[in-house]
């Protein structure tokens, strides 16, 4: 099963799930197979790796540590012109769905915005966003009566895309991008930070979530020693969990630990992602895209010295990150 998990659909480009989906038919899985013989993947108990392969913007490796009893974070990669390399990571709670929704609909979407002849913009993943949250709040809609856990649902969502030597990074939630660059003439490596995160323990979030709802001194909450947004979640900003976005799927019918006392007038939640540019320089190594797990263990310069340590003895490199329970891992070189 692994392999038509892991699978590229080929080794110059395509499109690569590097999380459960849905079986492909036994000639594409043929196809993938043949193009790709080459690239090592395998598991160790709840860890899924995969060693370096090519794309188009270098090459790049992808692991998967399942924290849950039910996987909810996913990855994807897409590599081929003219669009580039796009990579996203998808870190869900509170069920799998939104992330598999955004696994599966945030870059084709992109691909779509990016489709008209300004090409790769902030703009154009801003509206991919965009678009991938009104399709899950459509799906919440179809479905609100029979499931209406689904309104509960939600997912970070951390997308870098190289497109013609420009590094796109866009965030929602507290995954983390970081760049590996040397510096000064002995070639060591600096970390350099390229999200930003919204993480309500941040101080700049709590202020601009308290600037967003000035008449809401429960905005922000502290519960067991955490900052959350209105005492329940860590995130300010996500991809679904439409029950803090939209007030009429605040009711009786989701789980007593989401339910608000009072409706709301104004989404709590904001699904506009944060997104840098940057020109990549010959100084700039590789890129780590990470869910919180890593980063809790992890400082920027920890973990930019152990991809720097083990390029190419990759699987070592892995395990040494996924042992600090990295849920999703993922870089280019």
């Amino acid at each position: 099963m692994l392999g038509a998990l892991l699978r590229l659909l080929s080794a110059c480009g395509g499109v690569w799930p590097t999380s459960p989906a849905p079986a492909q038919s036994s000639s594409a899985t043929a196809s993938a197979a043949a193009a790709d013989h080459h690239a090592a993947e395998g598991r160790d108990g709840l860890l899924w790796w995969r060693d370096l392969a090519r794309c188009h913007a270098g090459e790049l490796s992808v692991a998967v540590v399942q924290g849950n009893h039910v996987l909810e974070d996913q990855c994807r990669v897409e590599s081929a012109p003219p669009l580039g390399t796009c990579l996203g990571v998808f870190d869900g709670h509170a069920g799998p769905d939104a992330a598999r929704f955004a696994c599966d609909h945030l870059l084709p979407n992109l691909r779509e915005a990016a489709s008209g002849p300004q090409g790769v913009t902030a703009d154009s993943i801003r509206d991919a966003f965009l678009a991938t949250e009104e399709g899950f709040l459509a799906l919440v809609s179809r479905v609100w009566e029979t499931q209406p856990d689904i309104a509960t649902v939600g997912t970070c969502c951390l997308v870098g895309v190289v497109h013609q030597r420009t590094l796109f990074v866009a965030n929602l939630g507290d995954s983390r991008a970081v760049l590996g660059k040397k510096v000064g003439r002995t070639g060591q490596i600096a970390a350099e930070q390229l999200s930003s995160e919204h993480n309500a323990n941040e101080e700049g979030v709590r202020q601009e979530l308290m600037a967003q709802h000035p008449d809401d001194p429960q905005i922000v909450a502290l519960k067991h020693g955490v900052w959350r947004v209105k005492g329940i979640i860590q995130v300010s900003r996500s991809l679904g969990d439409v029950y803090l976005k939209h007030t009429k799927y605040n009711t009786e019918q989701i789980k007593p630990k989401f339910r608000l006392p009072e409706p709301f007038s104004r989404p709590i939640l904001s699904a506009n992602p944060s997104i840098i540019s940057r020109c990549l320089q010959p100084s700039d190594c590789f890129i780590i895209f990470a869910s919180d797990g890593l980063w809790e263990h992890l400082s920027n310069q920890q973990a930019a010295e152990i991809v720097h340590s083990h390029q190419r003895a990759n699987r070592v490199c892995i395990k040494n990150l996924v042992a600090m329970h990295c849920e999703i891992f993922s870089y280019f070189v």
